[in-house]
């Protein structure tokens, strides 16, 4: 499956099948939360939260994925990912594009 960022996959022409996405609502124990605001008062890189990102990014676009390869898609373009609180600790990060079928 190929993933790009662009309307446009160069040297390829597109059928457009709609629109895809994956979504994720992650959080991280309590044990490392409390580890990790201990961080904030000396300042630094929060590994554990950019870690938690990580996999939630990874699973919202294996998600969006799956969508477009049940839709027969070749690719998807224009991805976007979006992300937001929830709760405290706890973040949503989506993914989405357009899936197209190569002409």
């Amino acid at each position: 499956m190929i993933l790009v960022n662009t309307d446009y996959i160069t040297g390829k022409e597109l059928e457009m099948l709609g629109i895809v996405k994956g979504s994720t609502i992650q959080t991280k124990n309590v044990g490392r939360d409390i580890t990790q605001s201990f961080k904030t008062l000396i300042g630094g890189e929060l590994k554990a939260y950019t870690e938690m990102m990580d996999n939630a990014r990874a699973l919202a676009t294996k998600r969006m994925v799956d969508e477009a390869q049940a839709m027969n898609a070749d690719a998807i373009v224009n991805v976007r990912y979006c992300s937001s609180a929830v709760m405290q600790g706890a973040a949503e990060v989506i993914a989405y594009g357009t899936a197209v079928k190569f002409k």
